[in-house]
């Protein structure tokens, strides 16, 4: 589990298409505290490292399965590309966000950009059958963010980046066009259920 409060802001070094692809990401994380088969979510994808070392800087491996490029934007992904990082959630942890899974649900198109003073707006079209889930006011982690919705008009929704955000992620670099990894909150997908059953 994850909490959306992105801690890392890592680089691709090196992307090897095996029989799933194994990215190289190279990290400010002390990685002698990180453990073999430990999930750290690489752009809101929980992912598993299978291998890490500090020559010439901090680096994890992770391999990415067919299943996964299918299902997020990682198959974009490009040697230098910066991504968001976080680690998993341990007990005790502040829960400065909201609860993220890391589960990847689909993927939004970033489709307006538009600044407001100090911040950015940014607008995004989710996919058909997520769309439902979202809702003002409501949570959602794009790229493995926690970000509150601030408006929403069909299957699009809008954020506002304050300059913190942008700095301390990756959302400084955004553009249009861009796709983003989408997870929808987990208590509108339970709303949602038992409203179709209740």
């Amino acid at each position: 589990m994850f909490t959306g409060i992105i801690t890392d802001i890592g680089r691709i070094a090196s992307l090897d298409q095996r029989g799933d692809l194994r990215a190289r990401i190279t990290t400010d994380y002390d990685v002698t505290g990180i453990d073999i088969g430990a999930s750290i979510a690489c752009n809101g994808v929980c992912l598993t490292v299978v291998a890490l070392g500090s020559d010439p800087e901090n680096w994890f491996d992770v391999d990415i399965s067919a299943e996964t490029l299918d299902k997020t934007n990682l198959g974009g992904w490009a040697t230098g590309k910066r991504i968001n990082l976080e680690r998993a959630l341990r007990v005790g942890d502040e829960l400065g966000g909201h609860i993220v899974s890391g589960h990847v649900d689909g993927v939004a198109e970033v489709v307006g950009i538009a600044d407001d003073g100090d911040s950015t707006r940014v607008t995004f079209r989710a996919p058909d059958d997520l769309a439902k889930f979202i809702a003002p006011k409501g949570s959602v982690a794009l790229n493995g963010t926690s970000l509150t919705v601030n408006a929403v008009d069909g299957c699009d929704f809008g954020i506002n980046f304050i300059p913190h955000t942008k700095t301390a992620t990756t959302w400084g670099d955004v553009v249009l066009g861009d796709t983003v990894n989408l997870e929808i909150d987990t208590m509108a997908r339970y709303v949602a259920r038992l409203r179709e059953y209740g």
